[in-house]
């Protein structure tokens, strides 16, 4: 699988990753030994970047990604995690003595040393502007902790405050043909800078993929059945913030524009993969199929330009209105 370099870590990883909060929680159970599979499935697919967090199923997630690594230590993958999300949303909680603290566990979880990326899980965005943030992160560094640092945000004006900040490695944001405001100002912010981009959320919580329906019943565990309108955390999450009516509507319209020998969920990942400026998308995985039909994407040939049209113009006519200005 092709290779970019993840920004400032100077690190090659997949541009096609995998994404594991579903393995950890809030997308109904996944029994250990499934979830040891997708991690398999993904490596021999030529996935080399996982992506996690701390709260991930209280740190189930990195858990499982441990015991593969154990398993697997020669498989050359690299992990990146998130911290934060343990204590109340209040800046004064970034604090070094937490990082330390949060990143102990995390370290211990993953069985390493050295993270090979921390990532602040989407913070208040008071902790963007604030110049002792990033010293204690620089800290971690020091200490050989962590090998670097990012973030994770919800908004595009979160991403241009960390691209702005030197030792910021990588932004991760919600990135998909539902999600086009990144576009204008992000992507060419962070290729200039030299900051990586990881592409969350990319199939909008499995929107993009066709397969649901008014009929399909999530499980209760499931973020995609209780945040569907911000009640847990932010609504972007779920659904990319799209209604979910709406987002059945354009998902129909979207799976018109998949290339033959291509599934609209990989149409999406293909799309994102070739914007300019995108270092690797990280869809999630619940089985092997999946783990394995995601990774394929990045060998499907380039959309041609009626493609690349007509989602844009799929955006401007029935998604645009209700997400743009909100993030």
């Amino acid at each position: 699988m092709e290779q970019r370099v993840l920004g400032r870590t100077g690190r090659p990883v997949s541009v096609v990753g995998l994404g594991t909060w579903q393995l950890g929680s809030d997308w109904g159970d996944v029994e250990e030994a499934d979830a040891l599979a997708v991690l398999d499935a993904a490596v021999e697919s030529g996935v080399t970047f996982f992506d996690t967090a701390d709260v991930y199923g209280d740190g189930r997630s990195e858990q499982l990604i441990g015991r593969y690594l154990k398993e697997r230590p020669d498989a050359g993958i690299f992990v990146a995690t998130k911290m934060g999300r343990r204590a109340d949303q209040l800046p004064e909680n970034y604090s070094l003595a937490n990082f330390r603290a949060w990143n102990d566990r995390s370290r211990a979880n993953l069985g390493v040393d050295t993270l090979d990326l921390v990532q602040l899980h989407c913070p208040p965005t008071a902790v963007y502007t604030s110049d002792a943030l990033y010293d204690a992160l620089d800290t971690l560094v020091e200490e050989q902790r962590v090998a670097a640092y990012a973030v994770s945000v919800e908004t595009c004006d979160e991403a241009l405050a960390a691209i702005a900040r030197p030792g910021v490695a990588s932004v991760q944001i919600i990135f998909n043909p539902f999600r086009l405001k990144p576009l204008e100002k992000v992507l060419p912010a962070a290729a200039a800078a030299g900051v990586g981009i990881i592409a969350r959320v990319p199939l909008a919580s499995g929107l993009l993929s066709g397969k649901y329906t008014r009929e399909t019943v999530f499980a209760a565990n499931d973020h995609r059945a209780y945040n569907r309108h911000g009640e847990a955390f932010d609504q972007g999450e779920t659904f990319s913030g799209v209604d979910y009516g709406t987002g059945l509507e354009a998902a129909v319209e979207f799976a018109a524009l998949a290339p033959e020998g291509a599934t609209p969920a990989q149409t999406a990942l293909r799309w994102i993969i070739q914007q300019p400026g995108v270092t690797s998308v990280i869809p999630g995985a619940r089985n092997v199929e999946q783990a394995r039909a995601n990774a394929a994407a990045a060998e499907l040939p380039a959309l041609p330009q009626p493609v690349l049209d007509g989602v844009r113009e799929l955006y401007d006519r029935r998604i645009r209105e209700q997400v743009h200005g909100r993030w």
